[in-house]
């Protein structure tokens, strides 16, 4: 005769141990909920994509068509804040007068009215890019002529009154410095006349190491 094994079950346990298991089981489920045990045979969230997290960071790479243009917008958009006192301990006097004074320079004494080599322009306040030398021209003005700035280059224009005139003038919009005026009578492809001061700017020959 084959016996058959009996395999222990709720319903043959006593009340008393029936109850306590029941409630241990309760516990256990209460507790996993409040301690934020998750339930593994549910299906994974999912994760967050690649093109969100590279939004959240700048890719160095992509963020500007070239090194040199990068450092000129960011050279552009940080301002530069100076007491008089750096100003003046900083510049040259010839500097300081036109840069914080918004003085002018004599015609046809500027270190650069009539240079002709390749370079790079700059701000001699700040160092933020301006012009290159394929824009400038000879207006036979006696001061530094440019037909257009450099892309990106913060130049601000300003109303100008002084002297009886009605003149727009130009400032390096990181620094405030006055670099000159600027005139709708230049050649194409703008018609603009930039006449900058050459002590407003410092040069840098193409060539230069």
């Amino acid at each position: 005769m084959t016996r058959t094994r009996s395999t222990p079950c709720m319903t043959t346990l006593s009340p008393t141990i029936r109850n306590g298991a029941l409630l241990f089981l309760a516990a256990s489920s209460l507790l996993g909920v409040a301690c934020g045990v998750r339930d593994t045979s549910a299906s994974p969230e999912p994760e967050q994509s690649s093109a969100m997290t590279s939004a959240d960071h700048t890719n160095p790479a992509t963020s500007s068509a070239s090194g040199s243009e990068k450092s000129a917008d960011v050279a552009a958009k940080e301002r530069l804040v100076r007491s008089d006192e750096e100003w003046r301990r900083l510049l040259t006097p010839e500097q300081y007068r036109i840069l914080r004074q918004a003085g002018t320079e004599r015609a046809f004494t500027g270190a650069y009215w009539d240079t002709k080599e390749a370079g790079l322009y700059s701000c001699a306040g700040c160092g933020q890019e301006l012009f290159v030398s394929d824009t400038k021209f000879d207006s036979g003005c006696g001061w530094p002529a440019f037909f257009e700035k450099i892309e990106g280059a913060n130049i601000v224009e300003k109303p100008d009154h002084s002297h009886g005139m009605v003149r727009t003038e130009v400032v390096c919009g990181r620094c405030d410095g006055h670099l000159g005026h600027i005139f709708p009578d230049g050649p194409p492809p703008t018609g603009m006349r930039y006449c900058i001061n050459s002590a407003a700017m410092t040069f840098e020959p193409a060539n230069a190491d």
